[in-house]
């Protein structure tokens, strides 16, 4: 398939949407909601940059790169703010561009820490990008440090995977107060897009419990969408691909792409329930 340069085919005062997928805890589900959600976005013709915040790399690791081999990554864009953002954007398929990030991440917390307006960085680094996508998703790392405010202050909107468990319940209100600090101080165009119940095991009393109780407590924040628990994510995840690519029948696949409709505002998104 040829490529070419996404940001050639966007109309001019086209600002994208940038939206976080954050939650201090890991394993919940952000690389995973960030690259199928990001695919799904692409088979909609949305023009899709996938922004890897997280110093593990997954994001890069999920879509076939080997975030050690590479040379330019979202480290270098943060330390050195002159050099030019299309460097560190690879293409990954039609619709679809990456910043991926690697282990030198970890060091961009201490080595920024001096910076004037350092929770800034971010967004001055994406923001002569918003006229050349429609959707900019950015994976925060698992923790509320630099790196995630950085994220927040960056976006428009926050995307919370939740996990279908008690302690995550728990952990959730940390999240909020944080999202809620960036927002009066430093970013106030920030709001939730939604909680995205994931990791839901179909059957079990108590994911049921814990999904009413999401509902009970955030009421229409929580998307009726719900992400169940599979073996064929991390098979997807082995397989360097999407689940819309892996399986593209699979309830998860189909969740996902349910999910796009709702970002993008569609009223005939339909998912399974839980």
């Amino acid at each position: 398939m040829d490529y070419r340069p996404i940001h050639a085919q966007t109309e001019e005062n086209h600002m994208a949407r940038t939206i976080a997928v954050a939650n201090q805890k890991g394993g919940v589900g952000k690389t995973t909601t960030v690259i199928n959600l990001g695919v799904a976005l692409a088979r909609m013709k949305k023009k899709v940059l996938l922004v890897d915040m997280d110093p593990q790399g997954s994001l890069a690791a999920g879509l076939g790169l080997e975030p050690e081999s590479l040379d330019l990554t979202i480290y270098n864009a943060l330390l050195t703010p002159e050099m030019p953002i299309s460097r560190v954007i690879r293409p990954y398929q039609a619709y679809i561009d990456l910043i991926p990030a690697n282990i030198d991440l970890s060091s961009a917390e201490i080595e920024l820490i001096a910076e004037i307006r350092r929770e800034l960085i971010l967004r001055h680094i994406l923001e002569p990008l918003g006229s050349w996508y429609d959707f900019i998703l950015i994976d925060c790392p698992p923790s509320l440090g630099l790196l995630t405010a950085n994220s927040l202050c960056a976006s428009q909107e926050v995307l919370i995977p939740l996990q279908c468990e008690y302690f995550a319940m728990r952990g959730i209100r940390l999240l909020l107060s944080t999202i809620d600090k960036i927002k009066t101080r430093l970013n106030p165009e920030l709001r939730i897009l939604g909680i995205l119940p994931t990791m839901y095991s179909t059957g079990t009393i108590h994911a049921r419990e814990v999904v009413e109780e999401m509902r009970a407590v955030f009421g229409d924040q929580v998307f009726d969408i719900v992400i169940q628990k599979s073996i064929r994510f991390p098979e997807a995840t082995v397989a360097s691909q999407a689940m819309l690519d892996y399986a593209a029948k699979h309830q998860g696949a189909l969740a996902y792409q349910a999910l796009a409709q709702r970002v993008v505002g569609s009223e005939s998104a339909t998912a399974p329930g839980a």
